[in-house]
């Protein structure tokens, strides 16, 4: 999609919104997907990641109406669609949807998120 998967697979300085909470919440994303990767067949850790996906996505969807961030809207329907593909998941969990997650986490980030800041 465009921008480079880190190896080890970690959040680094480079992913920061400037919102505490969800820099918080997104360093737990990328945990989440590493558990994931480093156990593909337990299905507690994919569950886990489910969770707090959608945790997240709460959270950041309640800063964003909050802040009345015009791009609301466009932002849940890439929630939404996500949280279906991953929903959906069973271990375990191929190297290909690891590696679809990992890419998605990233380039959500550098350019979906980063439209936000500075503006909740």
């Amino acid at each position: 999609m465009g921008f480079t998967i880190p190896e080890p697979f970690v959040w680094d300085e480079s992913f920061k919104v400037f919102y505490e909470s969800l820099d918080e919440q997104h360093k737990g994303l990328f945990q989440g997907i590493f558990d994931v990767a480093a156990d593909p067949g337990n299905s507690g850790k994919l569950k886990h990641l489910v969770e707090i996906v959608k945790a997240h996505f709460k959270t950041e969807e309640e800063y964003m109406e909050k802040g009345g961030y015009d791009g609301l809207d466009e932002h849940r329907g890439i929630h939404t669609d996500f949280v279906a593909k991953i929903s959906g998941l069973t271990a375990p969990v191929c190297a290909d949807t690891v590696a679809f997650a990992k890419d998605w986490l990233v380039n959500h980030i550098k350019g979906i998120d980063f439209k936000y800041k500075g503006k909740l």
